[in-house]
């Protein structure tokens, strides 16, 4: 029996079971959900201390994990560096958040696009430099997510 076909549609278009972008969305998923875990989490644990609390819980621990001398870093000067990277920090959530976001929704809306990975590769380029190369497993999920984009063939639409 011969299929009906509907106008400015071709046969094979008609038949090619529509794409899905499903491990794509899944690795961006665990990414940006590290990425909220770790660098949220760092903001919001330094957001909320305040110099007393920080100089007897958090500025010890620092001295200890950096080996640096008490008399050399200041804890009024330790404070206001770690404040200082919290708020980057938190700025690059901000950042990698709103991107995966918007490759998300593409990748939902128009599955078959392979430029939507320059979305998820732009996050991870934000991840790895916002976080001053700290977070580079997180960042690598989002490029392995571009990579899946630009690499996995898609039966639809245009190869761009």
């Amino acid at each position: 029996m011969i299929a009906q076909q509907q106008p400015g549609v071709f046969a094979a278009e008609a038949a090619a079971p529509p794409v899905r972008r499903r491990a794509e969305l899944w690795i961006a998923g665990i990414g940006a959900a590290l990425s909220a875990v770790f660098l949220g989490g760092f903001s919001r644990v330094l957001g909320s201390v305040d110099l007393a609390e920080f100089t007897a819980s958090l500025y010890p621990s620092l001295l200890a994990a950096t080996g640096t001398d008490a008399a050399a870093l200041p804890p009024e000067a330790a404070f206001e560096t770690a404040r200082t990277l919290a708020s980057w920090f938190g700025f690059t959530l901000v950042g990698v958040l709103l991107l995966t976001a918007a490759g998300w929704w593409l990748a939902r809306r128009r599955p078959q696009r392979r430029a939507t990975g320059w979305l998820f590769a732009a996050a991870g380029l934000v991840c790895l430099l916002g976080t001053q190369l700290i977070l580079f497993p997180v960042a690598f999920l989002f490029f392995v997510t571009a990579g899946l984009f630009a690499l996995r063939p898609t039966t639809q639409g245009s190869p761009s």
